[in-house]
């Protein structure tokens, strides 16, 4: 921790740069300090424990998840016509400039903590991005996440980052509905965090913004992992939380460009991060050993994670504190990472779900139009017990596989995907890592193994040579044989014990489909809603 008195041409010029921003009588300034400087730090401010393995251990407290409905975007001049309003909460200038000056009032005193980063390996999207946050443990988070920078060279940051968990907001004052919120004022370039300690809000703030900024330039921000194998070949893996994304990527097979946001332009796939943010419920050595290794390391940050208070071990198996228990580490932390976080353009996309309704095929190969019918769709399912009220399993359709994060319209976001695909002559596969042999409850989840069977096949061309079949229920072309694989798994409806039930719940999960899909009648080509 570098002492508020100190004038290194450095320390100074940032605290100069806060003083701008209406940071001033300030405590105690930590400028780009190390991970092991911040992990020090954590533990010595109380803010974190140390596991048996050295990973730090953290709790977010009431907020143990995104806050979505706290989540706002400043209205103004710029964004009344460019942000997607019916998915966005907006907020006056007025009401931001409110909260950013009580915020700035709630800061005075406290030691806080400066990361300079960078966002977007690719050279010619780079966005300098500089967070300012209360825990140390929030800038090991964020250190781990995106890309550090020279420590003591001059810092011009594109946006900025303030992020205060003591920090309360004041509906009334504020124009937020409670006490937390997630303010983004894209013309400004500054996003204002408050009455939340989960680490995974700075995270999103950062894609949020990409995900408006890079259209502009031509390139698709994607929510999803990609890696290459030793032939160059890209592969792209969409999916919601819990559907695979960063446990399919981690192939010691081929080369990991990263887990979870990515963009596509000119000049190829590029990593939007530098780290990854695993979730690690029922994290096995056996099934996922490269990522339960990166999780156990030193300075891996560990969220909701339960630890035996006495030995330190961790125990991946206990939702205790939250399902959605989350390891954050670099990603050198996974051995076969690509050291420059760049790719070419893809050759396959998959497009993966979680069906916990047990109707949909292991592996089906996708048109075009179907490409971007599931790409509209984002389709998964929750299940029961995840969240307060959540009974049995609900149908979840979350536009772009991401729509949270989405500032614009999905259209803007499809027709770069189109565009891409036909572009480059980029094969699609729908993936179900979800259930079989009937719905969450009765069935069982899909064989890891017959996924990464699956999978290879694809990504070989094995699949383009199989015999198919056209599914009745969602226009489908599925593999009757796959060596390796139980020909009943290829048909979801022979696994079931009574068929007449599937049909049922087939044709109710293709009927949500259509509605997902006619969201978007009024404003997205129709060609783009219609299968070949």
């Amino acid at each position: 921790m570098i002492d508020a008195s100190e004038t290194s041409p450095h320390t100074a010029s940032v605290r100069a740069d806060l003083a701008k921003l209406g940071l001033r009588w300030l405590g105690k300034l930590s400028c780009n300090e190390s991970a092991a400087s911040l992990y020090q730090a954590a533990l010595a401010n109380g803010e974190a424990k140390t596991s048996a393995t050295g990973a730090l251990v953290t709790e977010t407290g009431i907020h143990t998840g995104r806050s979505p409905k706290d989540k706002f975007i400043v209205l103004d001049e710029s964004t009344a016509s460019t942000v997607w309003w019916d998915n966005n909460q907006a907020l006056s200038p007025k009401h931001f400039a409110l909260l950013k000056a009580d915020m700035m009032i709630q800061a005075r005193m406290k030691n806080l903590y400066v990361q300079d980063l960078s966002v977007c390996a690719d050279p010619a999207h780079t966005l300098p991005t500089r967070v300012i946050t209360e825990f140390a443990w929030h800038a090991l988070f964020i250190r781990h996440l995106l890309k550090p920078t020279n420590a003591d060279e001059r810092f011009t940051p594109s946006f900025t980052i303030i992020n205060l968990p003591s920090f309360k907001a004041d509906p009334a004052r504020h124009g937020s509905n409670r006490e937390t919120v997630i303010a983004i004022d894209l013309t400004n370039r500054l996003i204002l965090i408050g009455g939340t300690a989960y680490a995974g809000e700075i995270k999103k703030a950062v894609f949020t913004v990409l995900n408006y900024l890079l259209p502009a330039a031509g390139v698709l921000p994607m929510h999803c992992s990609a890696n290459v194998g030793k032939a160059g070949d890209t592969t792209i893996f969409f999916g919601l939380s819990g559907t695979g994304k960063t446990t399919l990527s981690a192939d010691p097979e081929r080369t990991l460009i990263g887990d979870d946001e990515h963009g596509w332009g000119e000049n190829g796939v590029f990593n939007i991060e530098n780290g990854c943010y695993a979730k690690v419920i029922n994290l096995s050595v056996k099934a996922e050993p490269e990522i339960h290794k990166a999780s156990l390391g030193f300075a891996t940050v560990l969220e909701n994670v339960v630890m035996d208070e006495n030995s330190r071990i961790i125990d991946f198996t206990d939702a205790g504190l939250t399902e959605n228990t989350r390891a954050a580490y670099p990603l050198d932390a996974i051995v076969n990472a690509s050291a420059t976080r760049l790719a070419a353009a893809s050759k396959t996309i998959i497009m993966l779900t979680a069906d916990a309704f047990g109707v949909l095929p292991p592996i089906a190969k996708l048109t075009t139009e179907q490409a971007l019918r599931q790409f509209l769709a984002g389709y998964t399912a929750k299940l029961a017990g995840t969240e307060r009220g959540v009974k049995s399993p609900e149908a979840t359709f979350s536009a772009c596989f991401g729509a949270p994060f989405l500032p614009r319209h999905p259209q803007v976001y499809a027709e770069l995907l189109r565009n891409l695909i036909t572009t480059h002559g980029t094969q699609c596969y729908l993936v179900n890592t979800g259930w079989t042999g009937g719905a969450f409850g009765t069935g069982t989840r899909m064989p890891l193994s017959v996924t990464r069977r699956l999978l290879q096949a694809a990504l070989s061309g094995e699949l383009d040579q199989a015999e198919m079949r056209a599914d009745e229920n969602f226009d489908l072309l599925v593999p009757r044989h796959i060596q390796g694989v139980d020909d009943r798994l290829l048909n979801p409806r022979l696994t079931w014990a009574d068929p007449e039930a599937y049909d049922a719940s087939a044709k109710k999960l293709a009927r949500d489909f259509v509605k997902a899909l006619n969201r978007f009648n009024a404003e997205v080509p129709s060609q783009i809603l219609a299968a070949e």
